[in-house]
């Protein structure tokens, strides 16, 4: 693919792009490492898959439009039949949603995947963490916890069906990043976040941002089949805490929600109103029986004070 906007594509010292009149350009970077963010074991193709998806779901997260990505491999020896698993997942999500790739680098060294990706919005329209007012609803995209319930069955931490692990591993593996969704909620969200850590970390990014709060019902949250039969076991940490959704978090004044239940219907997302935004700037958890709930742990962090 080459897009129109690729002024010098790979092959250079550096690429060069157009940034359409009349927009900014927005920028993410995401590093994934062999034994941390995926297993070593793990199918390549949704290694490259996975290495783009989550970049795409931060761009969706900001309302952007995708563009150009630049790829830094670090990989411990040439391996054929991995590089074309890699490129089969990296390309098929590229091609999906118009991505073009205009440079990078390799390296040998620890399986380690480099990706930058840059797209663009209109001036001034960006979705942002800040923005969330009191009284706005908060709203999730499709499930959540399916990625967690995968790891652990990987870990054996839980023993599941061929069914059920079939069904989670596929939310892990292949997560689906919201771009277009994303990107008509330009005009309709106060405030939005990607959830890769764990909704009550995401939730806290955006509430902090916000200077707000945030009144979660748990009944509310999305779980599959898959999910809803092991709860007794799990409950709702792994919903809360593990991450690897690659959902989307956002907020809304009340009178939108006509036109994000319109919008989710016409994008064939499913959208769940989980809650909604306090001033009192904590966020609460609450259960089935009115009380308030805290999970084990914040959310994923890779380094914790």
């Amino acid at each position: 693919m080459t897009r129109p906007d690729v002024s010098l594509g790979v092959g250079d010292d550096a690429a060069i792009t157009i940034v359409p009149a009349g927009h900014e350009l927005v920028s993410t970077i995401d590093v994934l490492v062999a034994g941390v963010h995926f297993y070593e074991s793990a199918d390549s193709r949704s290694v490259g898959h996975k290495a783009l998806a989550v970049n795409l779901s931060d761009l969706a997260a900001m309302g952007a439009t995708p563009a150009w990505a630049t790829l830094g491999l670090v990989i411990p020896e040439v391996d054929r039949s991995w590089l074309e698993g890699f490129c089969a997942g990296f390309f098929a999500l590229a091609t999906q949603h118009g991505v073009d790739l205009v440079g990078g680098d390799t390296a040998q060294g620890p399986l380690t995947v480099m990706v930058q990706l840059n797209g663009w919005v209109p001036q001034g329209t960006a979705l942002q963490r800040r923005g969330a007012a009191p009284g706005d609803r908060i709203y999730v995209t499709g499930r959540l916890g399916d990625a967690g319930l995968a790891l652990m069955h990987i870990n054996g931490a839980i023993d599941l069906s061929h069914e059920q692990a079939s069904a989670v591993r596929e939310a892990l593996d292949y997560p689906c990043p919201r771009i277009e969704f994303g990107a008509r909620l330009r005009s309709l969200a106060s405030a939005a976040i990607d959830i890769s850590d764990g909704l009550a970390a995401d939730l806290g990014h955006l509430v902090t941002r916000s200077e707000v709060g945030a009144e979660v019902t748990l009944a509310h949250l999305p779980l599959s089949k898959a999910y809803q039969a092991r709860f007794g076991e799990i409950g709702w940490d792994p919903v809360l805490s593990t991450g690897d959704d690659y959902e989307l978090c956002f907020t809304a004044a009340p009178g939108h929600q006509a036109e994000i239940t319109a919008l989710a219907g016409q994008l064939d997302v499913a959208v769940t109103d989980v809650g909604t935004i306090t001033a009192d700037r904590d966020i609460i958890f609450v259960d089935q029986d009115g009380h308030g709930y805290a999970p084990k742990t914040a959310g994923y962090a890779h380094f914790r004070c």
